[in-house]
Parts: C-alpha cells; sequence; structure tokens
C-alpha cells in the first residue's frame, strides 16, 4: 500500500478527497473474488429484492431490514421481468451485496482492517469509530441502475451528524460506466431529506427537509479513478452515479463509519442488535 498524505483542510473546505491508487492489485482482488462466490451461492428463487432508486425507497422489504446483521444479495431492477422473474444470468443481476460483509465475511474483514482507514478518520479529526455498513456495488453492463442525488445523513442518521462514507474502486471508474460524481463544497448544504423507519412496523418513509435543490450537470465533478482508488466523503456531501451504459461491470466497495459518541438514531433503518460492532 501507497503512503498517503491526507490533506484535512481539502476535505473540510471540499466535503470530499480522492485518494488514487491506494490499495493495491492483490487486496482488490480479495475482495472481488469473495464477491463473486457470494454471488454463485447465492440462491435467486429464493430471494428477489430489488434495489432501486428510483421508488424514493419505497420497495424496503423486510429482507433488506434485516440486511444490516447479514449479507445479502440485491438484484438489478433491468434483470428481471414484471413478475420477477429474471431475464439476464444471476451473474448479470445482482445490484449489490450488503450489509454485514466486514462481519461475515473473513476477506472483506481483512480488507476493511487495513491501516488507511484508521490512517484518514484519525487525520480527519475522528478517534473511536464504528463500521456500521459495507456494500458490495456491481453496476452491471448496460443496465446498471442510476443512483439518484443523495446524502448519506439522509439514511444513516447520528446525533451530531458525523458519518464518514469510503467508496473504493474494484474496478476503473470513468462517466461511461457510472463513476461517482460530487457536489464540490457540498457538504454545507443543508439536508434535504430523511428516511426514518418506525421501529414497530418496520415501515419507512422518506420525507422532504428542506426545498433546497439537488446539483445540476454544471455543479457536479465527476470522479474518474483507477482501481484500487478511494473517495472519502463527508455525510452530507450530495453525490449519485449515472446508470452504467458501458458492456463492463464498474464494481465498487462503500463504508460507513460513525464516531462511538454519536447517537444512533432508532429510526435507522439499518440497526446492529445482535453484532459486535466494528470498530477501527
Amino acid at each position: 500500500m501507497n503512503t498517503v498524505k491526507i490533506d484535512a483542510a481539502r476535505y473540510r473546505e471540499q466535503g470530499f478527497l480522492v485518494l488514487q491508487s491506494v490499495f493495491s492489485k492483490e487486496a482488490i482482488n480479495s475482495i472481488a473474488s469473495a464477491a463473486q462466490q457470494i454471488v454463485e451461492e447465492f440462491e435467486v428463487d429464493a430471494h428477489h429484492s430489488v434495489f432501486s432508486t428510483s421508488d424514493k425507497d419505497r420497495g424496503r422489504d423486510d429482507y433488506f431490514m434485516e440486511s444490516g446483521e447479514a449479507v445479502h444479495c440485491f438484484l438489478e431492477a433491468g434483470a428481471v421481468d414484471k413478475n420477477g422473474r429474471l431475464i439476464r444470468p444471476k451473474s448479470q443481476a445482482i445490484n449489490k451485496i450488503g450489509h454485514a460483509l466486514h462481519d461475515r465475511v473473513p476477506a472483506f474483514r481483512a480488507f476493511c482492517r487495513q491501516r488507511i482507514f484508521a490512517q484518514v478518520l484519525y487525520a480527519l479529526g475522528h478517534e473511536e469509530l464504528l463500521l456500521w455498513q459495507t456494500m458490495y456495488i456491481f453496476k452491471q453492463p448496460h443496465i446498471g441502475g442510476e443512483v439518484r442525488w443523495h446524502q448519506d445523513a439522509s439514511y444513516l442518521i447520528t446525533t451530531p451528524p458525523a458519518v464518514t462514507g469510503f467508496w473504493i474502486a474494484v474496478e476503473d471508474a470513468r462517466r461511461d460506466n457510472g463513476c461517482l460524481w460530487v457536489q464540490p463544497g457540498g457538504h454545507r448544504s443543508p439536508l434535504r431529506e430523511i428516511y426514518e423507519v418506525d421501529p414497530a412496523t418496520r415501515l419507512g418513509e422518506l420525507r422532504l427537509l428542506d426545498p433546497t435543490s439537488w446539483p445540476g450537470t454544471g455543479d457536479g465533478i465527476a470522479l474518474e479513478v483507477p482501481a484500487g482508488s478511494m473517495v472519502v466523503f463527508h455525510d452530507h456531501m450530495p453525490h449519485f452515479s449515472a446508470q452504467n451504459r458501458s458492456p463492463n461491470t464498474r464494481q465498487s466497495l462503500t463504508l460507513h463509519f460513525a464516531p462511538t459518541n454519536t447517537e444512533w438514531s432508532p429510526k435507522n433503518w439499518l440497526q446492529r442488535p445482535n453484532l459486535p460492532p466494528f470498530t477501527v
């Protein structure tokens, strides 16, 4: 792994950092292989849960809600017909795997224990942090869906807001295959939405908090990075990724950390009552 210089002042100003080629090919291959194994073992006939952000998060079923402490596969909307049957091979149908890879899968546990995460977080002024969720995202060829503009603090609610996101390119990320887009300085904008789940009914609702418009094409920048690179971003940073229009996947891994001294909302969709927290 390369020695990494963390520009904390730039992070505070821009709301994100791009660290190019910081993970070895071997480390990246370890999680890519583990993800492939999970897909091969996934019993698609038993679970037809589709992940999409186009429905304003209305389609969150029990399978999704229970994934906070498990390793669940979610299908791409473009991979199933109106009856939920696959119209693509399973290997080309998975949208993502989530959300406790770092607890349940040895290769991901080892990857997430690398010193660089603590190095970055400490440089940004954090001390004890918990890794709440991990997601492995495939962005399947041609059908890898758009992830609309959003802020992570809408879905991972802490008091005070203090979640830090890490987005890792497992494969080269480009405009044509759905790379990440961010709005420099946008982390200073208000939180626009909040997704809260009733603990009793497990039903969630995405509510409007602030009418501030999402960034336009001219306000955001595309983060085209090679495999092994990492983007670190603030939980109020507006970000999105477009549909993958290329003939290849655009795989990535996302991690979200929160300090131990913040309050994790009981209305978060992700709750972890049974697993020990993963501390960095």
